[in-house]
């Protein structure tokens, strides 16, 4: 446009290399949609608090907390001020724009750091819930073991039992027949001593 200044457009320039034209069709019709190079009044700062109130309210915004919609009304917010800030003069918009971008990165780092920390807090809580499982498994086995060989610990002090049962009545039959083998013995040895006496004891006259 002829009319417009050097510095005026300019500033259209530097509007749209920050908030860049928006295009869509409508119809057949090609639409572009440009940030306004409108001075803002003190009023539209004010109604501009509103609509982001208003907004926020519509939208059911958290207040605190991680929020997308709470970022991304406050991100168009901010678009709108360097807008605003940039008309008045460019240097200070272009800062504003280094700063939103900053910003923005420094976002991002943080959310994916927030994803990575909740994706291993994840992998962690399985890991433990499987090591928890894991362990689980292993104390009912060993109970399991424990039980059998408490079964096998009874089973050879029964069998231990009746052994020793076994042997001491043995012993005891030994003992008995020891015995009368040895009276056997007696009476056998008292017999043939006085066998023997009858037939050496010399005869009377």
């Amino acid at each position: 446009d002829s009319g417009k200044t050097a510095e005026q457009q300019s500033t259209e320039d530097i509007l749209n290399s920050i908030l860049p034209p928006r295009e869509w069709t409508e119809n057949g019709q090609l639409w572009v949609q440009q940030a306004s190079s409108t001075p803002a009044t003190r009023l539209d700062v004010v109604q501009l608090q509103e609509e982001l109130d208003r907004r926020i309210q519509q939208r059911q915004a958290r207040e605190t907390g991680i929020c997308p919609v709470r970022r991304e009304l406050y991100s168009q917010c901010f678009d709108e001020l360097i807008r605003q800030v940039t008309i008045n003069c460019a240097e200070r918009g272009l800062l504003l724009l280094h700063v939103r971008d900053e910003i923005k990165m420094t976002l991002a780092a943080y959310q994916t750091l927030y994803e990575s920390s909740v994706a291993f807090g994840m992998r962690k809580a399985l890991q433990a819930e499987q090591g928890k499982a894991d362990m689980e498994k292993r104390i009912s086995e060993l109970e399991e073991d424990k039980r059998e060989l408490e079964r096998q610990v009874n089973e050879l002090k029964a069998k231990c039992e009746q052994i020793e049962k076994k042997a001491a009545e043995q012993q005891k039959v030994d003992e008995k027949k020891h015995a009368e083998e040895v009276q056997f013995l007696k009476r056998n040895i008292a017999q043939l001593k006085t066998q023997l006496e009858g037939i050496i004891a010399p005869k009377k006259g």
